[in-house]
């Protein structure tokens, strides 16, 4: 019998995201299941004009993208859910790939639930697939929703 405890959402807050997170709230209603929801902001940085500096800078505030990335998870479940499951949600910093994989291994996921572009060709091979990454590298099964083709759970 299988039997899902931990369920892993990493979401990015895109539309495809918003697919899986249906498919993640599905499962952890009929398992009973604890609700784990994470974003990974990817601390960018600026390389300098001259080769021979040694100066690396941030793009950005990652302290603000945090703050803002944990308001954004706050507001991302509908309220009358969130009350009747157990959820947890999470702002890291780091590498998505990285960081999902660590934080299922960490907390003892049992599956996780993410989107996907359904990238190919030179697309994928430029941008790569966190997705596919994860698949094949996490601990646990992962299951991937695409945003277009057959559905398994209704609107």
């Amino acid at each position: 019998m299988i039997q899902l405890k931990r369920i892993l959402f990493p979401t990015d807050f895109s539309s495809l995201a918003k697919g899986a997170q249906e498919y993640a709230c599905e499962l952890a209603d009929k398992f009973g299941a604890e609700l784990h929801i994470l974003y990974v902001a990817q601390e960018l940085t600026i390389l300098p004009i001259d080769p021979t500096s040694t100066i690396v800078e941030r793009a950005t505030d990652m302290g603000q993208v945090a703050a803002s990335a944990q308001s954004c998870l706050e507001r991302c479940l509908p309220a009358d859910w969130e009350g009747r499951h157990k959820v947890k949600k999470t702002v890291l910093i780091g590498s998505p790939i990285v960081e999902i994989i660590r934080y299922a291994r960490d907390n003892e996921i049992d599956l996780v639930v993410l989107g996907t572009h359904g990238r190919t060709g030179l697309t994928h091979v430029l941008l790569g697939s966190v997705a596919e990454n994860v698949v094949r590298k996490a601990a646990c099964p992962v299951l991937t929703v695409r945003a277009k083709g057959h559905q398994f759970v209704m609107p």
